[in-house]
């Protein structure tokens, strides 16, 4: 499926590389490229875009007002030469936060998180989950699949989801992480990080950048190093 998406940046040459960066997804069909918010609202009004790729420092109208206006649309990622913007592109529920020069690798990440942010809000209909003591009953489609929580590896959160990662899996359920943390089912896991608790046994390694379980790199936020350092002695 492919996701309606809009660029808007008033400055030519990152309007260009914005647009050469985002063709080569083809979960993503650019349905406009605009010079200012006000030439896009003119647009936009009868078919809501499912995605901005939005530049903030405009004029007129910038990147924060046109956000504003347009809060019903499913993701926004700002793309913007001013970092000081960043907590309140996050109150909008920006969905990333790209910092110019815009370097392909960085645009890649991004376009990896909006890909499987896309895709749970479409299952999201779907999908349910329920807890039975140390179980977990993921509704996926029309299947309830069931989980051990012993069997998860860690929960990493995005936005109003969560994903549940096994060894074998990743599910997605409609919960935030601190609501699924106060369960019976997760009162085990250990939060490192904003958006990520883990199963303190499937820890393998604490790293200077984070702790590796099952081969994948987890990252630790500043405020929960003392809780892993107590942990790990």
């Amino acid at each position: 499926m492919a996701y309606r998406c809009i660029i808007i940046d008033d400055d030519e040459i990152d309007r260009l590389t914005v647009q050469a960066f985002a063709r080569k997804y083809a979960f993503l069909d650019i349905v406009g490229v605009y010079d200012s918010a006000v030439a896009a609202l003119k647009e936009i009004e009868t078919s809501l875009p499912q995605v901005l790729l939005l530049d903030i420092d405009m004029g007129e109208i910038n990147g924060l007002q046109l956000r504003k206006k347009l809060i019903d649309t499913e993701a926004c990622i700002f793309i913007t030469s001013y970092p000081d913007y960043a907590v309140e592109s996050f109150e909008l529920a920006a969905l990333d936060f790209l910092v110019k020069p815009l370097a392909a690798e960085r645009f890649a990440l991004s376009m990896q998180r909006l890909e499987e942010y896309l895709h749970m809000r479409k299952k999201s209909e779907l999908l349910d989950h329920s807890l039975h003591g140390d179980t977990i009953f993921i509704k996926d489609g029309h299947e309830q699949v069931k989980v051990r929580s012993s069997d998860i590896l860690y929960l990493e959160a995005l936005k109003d989801y969560t994903t549940v990662v096994t060894k074998t899996k990743r599910y997605h359920i409609l919960a935030s992480l601190g609501n699924l943390l106060k369960t019976h089912s997760f009162e085990g896991f250990l939060r490192v990080h904003r958006s990520y608790a883990v199963q303190p046994h499937f820890i393998e390694k604490v790293t200077p950048s984070g702790l590796l379980i099952d081969d994948i790199q987890v990252p630790i936020g500043r405020s929960y190093k003392e809780t892993v350092r107590n942990l790990t002695g």
